[in-house]
């Protein structure tokens, strides 16, 4: 058990941080897989600008790594432009 009062609020902090990307990465997972599964041209290219700002925001703040992020953005962009 932490000792410290600064231990204390860092673990707390650290659990409601984990929660937080937890959501996150949960949520832009889902919506890969939705816009995966769009057969529709028009919907998937409106859906394309809000999931790609989701993996940015991910790879930003190291939930997701950086050439992970820009993988999934690339192989989103050409599946969209074959519809």
């Amino acid at each position: 058990m932490a000792n410290h009062k600064s231990a204390l609020k860092r673990i707390r902090s650290n659990e409601s941080k984990r929660l937080r990307n937890k959501y996150q990465h949960k949520t832009t997972r889902n919506a890969v897989r939705d816009l995966r599964a769009v057969e529709d041209k028009k919907e998937a290219e409106g859906k394309l600008g809000s999931v790609i700002s989701m993996l940015d925001k991910l790879a930003k703040n190291n939930i997701i790594h950086k050439n992970k992020a820009a993988n999934l953005k690339s192989k989103l962009t050409k599946h969209v432009a074959a519809l």
